[in-house]
């Protein structure tokens, strides 16, 4: 086990590349099995969890090769086994989009129970539902999915939630399946978008893309292609959080400002100012930082929502930056249970929060943290910890750094380039 040694308190500046979207890059490994020729895939993260899914896809009998630090190329000529590992992949939630991919192409897959953050029920109702309206047939065991589709056919659905892995699993059913899908309460975040632009690339007939109506033409056969994914927006949230919470000036490169319009407007609830520069964030330092109330000083309310509404996975940043912010607000986490229960964690460090129920909490600020021995709960979580650590008073030791791992690219490396004091070391 690997654990973090944080010296807080210091000013950070300087300019962050964010990485690829992790988010993206899962569905985007899955989606290499629909074809039987080559797919290069760039702008890949360098997290657990992506290099996991490469594992995956290896196991089921893809040839996975590493062109560059930031480049793959995933050729799955031949499919070896439907059934990968299964201790490989019960160890992250991605694993199951290879559900979509394999019903697709090859008709059947057995997956266990997947893995990820422990931040609540997650349900693979939405999934199972979508891909039997497509025609695959469901056998559920002991912490398993066995499912088989002698054809896919296009069919009318509609979600019951908005699930971002349901919508690309049942666009990557959907895809090579008889006639046409119409996919209502589709899911539409960024992420999703490039699994659809990719597929796009590859033959597929896909419009809508980016709204919560999508139409799938099926054909078929797909072919190779080259695929760039997107920078991840949520670590780009992250570090507008991390700049804001550490009164630092730090120029963000490479983002794509549309995705970031809610993102910034809720920033700006708090007081955090951020100057986008063309493809560019700028966050300047010392800033006032004072939430704003709502019309006739009412305590105001952060909630999240399906795209393009307030990521989820940004509720955790929202939170440690509203520790460090004048006035009160309430955040609504609406989507997982047991997202908020890290904010004990920050009220040891010194945060005044209230956690009113398994989704609210309120926030007084602003308060001085104070370093302590912190453990990072999940991927999100552990980062708006870390962000705790960097901006409180003394050392903080900070336990389970895999999670963050999991979803952010060597962050000690990058941090410690814009100034900050993080050691890497062995528990």
């Amino acid at each position: 086990m690997e654990k973090f040694i944080v010296e807080g308190g210091h000013t950070l500046k300087g300019t962050f590349n964010p990485a690829g979207n992790k988010n993206e890059a899962l569905p985007v490994i899955a989606a290499c099995l629909l074809t039987d020729e080559p797919v290069i895939l760039r702008n890949m993260p360098d997290v657990t969890d992506a290099r996991k899914m490469l594992e995956i896809a290896a196991a089921i009998g893809a040839d996975v090769n590493q062109i560059d630090a930031k480049t793959w190329k995933v050729h799955a000529k031949n499919i070896k086994t439907s059934e990968p590992d299964h201790n490989l992949a019960s160890e992250i939630r991605g694993s199951f989009l290879f559900a979509g991919s394999m019903i697709g192409r090859h008709g059947k897959i057995s997956l266990p129970s997947p893995g990820g953050d422990k931040i609540g029920r997650r349900r693979l109702d939405t999934h199972i539902l979508a891909l039997e309206k497509l025609g695959a047939k469901t056998e559920l065991g002991h912490k398993f999915y066995k499912m088989e589709a002698a054809k896919l056919t296009g069919q009318d659905i509609f979600l019951d939630e908005a699930s971002v892995m349901a919508t690309e699993n049942a666009i990557m059913a959907a895809v090579l399946a008889e006639g046409t899908t119409i996919l209502n309460n589709a899911a539409s975040e960024p992420h999703v978008q490039g699994l659809c632009r990719m597929l796009v690339s590859m033959g597929a007939r896909i419009s809508g893309i980016g709204s919560n109506l999508l139409m799938i033409e099926g054909v078929k056969k797909l072919r190779g292609c080259e695929h760039d994914i997107s920078n991840d927006h949520i670590e780009i949230g992250s570090i507008i959080g991390l700049a804001a919470a550490t009164k630092s000036e730090i120029l963000i490169k490479d983002t794509n400002p549309k995705d970031m319009r809610m993102i910034l407007l809720v920033f700006q609830r708090l007081g955090i100012e951020v100057e986008i520069r063309g493809r560019d964030l700028f966050v300047p330092k010392e800033q006032s930082l004072e939430i704003h109330s709502d019309m006739g000083g009412a305590i105001p309310k952060i909630d999240d929502a399906p795209w393009p509404g307030f990521p989820a996975d940004l509720t955790s940043i929202i939170v440690i930056a509203a520790t460090q912010c004048k006035g009160m607000v309430l955040i609504f986490e609406k989507m997982f249970e047991s997202r908020l229960f890290f904010t004990d964690k920050l009220i040891t460090m010194g945060a005044r929060i209230i956690l009113c129920d398994p989704h609210r909490a309120v926030i007084q600020g602003p308060t001085p943290l104070h370093g302590e021995l912190i453990t990072s709960p999940d991927i999100r979580a552990g980062m708006a910890l870390l962000i705790a650590a960097l901006c409180a008073q003394g050392i903080s030791t900070m336990q389970n750094v895999k999670q963050l791992d999991r979803g952010y690219e060597h962050i000690d490396e990058r941090l410690r380039a814009l100034g900050a004091n993080i050691q890497r070391v062995n528990d």
